[in-house]
């Protein structure tokens, strides 16, 4: 069966990549990473082992072994060895304008009948004051930790 991901990796990138898994400094699945892109080797004097060697040899799936493979030629070796950015946008639930206020709320006196102010009072507050529709007692946390 002919592979569709043919590793063949130019001898800086295999010198960069034995340095590394000899040194053994790097996170654990950086050093996976490139112990399979040296196995997967096919360019000249690379052993070019197939996937079920490399799987069985470093003691990994197959379907990693088919991942690194693919990561390597789409997107290049850099890409094949680091983690991937989440691609995933999450909306502020307060933007400045809110984190202002509520820092204001939380520096005011606290309601009557409380010592101090509870996260979970400053959220209710917030949404009473209509500053945001709703908002998470964890996401006033964060805010405060932020900026404290």
């Amino acid at each position: 069966m002919e592979k569709k991901y043919v590793v063949t990796l130019a001898e800086d990138e295999r010198q960069t990549l034995q340095e590394m898994v000899s040194r053994g400094k790097a996170a654990a699945r950086k050093l996976m990473h490139a112990r399979i892109l040296l196995r997967a080797d096919a360019s000249e004097g690379g052993p070019a082992w197939d996937d079920a060697q490399i799987a069985e040899g470093l003691e990994v799936g197959r379907a990693t072994v088919e991942r690194v493979r693919q990561q390597f030629v789409e997107e290049g070796f850099e890409a094949a060895l680091e983690r991937r950015r989440p691609n995933r946008l999450y909306r502020r639930k307060l933007d400045g304008d809110a984190e202002a206020r509520l820092i204001a709320v939380a520096c005011s006196p606290a309601p009557a009948g409380r010592s101090r102010w509870t996260l979970r009072l400053l959220a209710d507050r917030l949404v009473a004051l209509e500053v945001v529709d709703s908002v998470s007692y964890q996401t006033v946390r964060r805010t405060l930790k932020k900026t404290s």
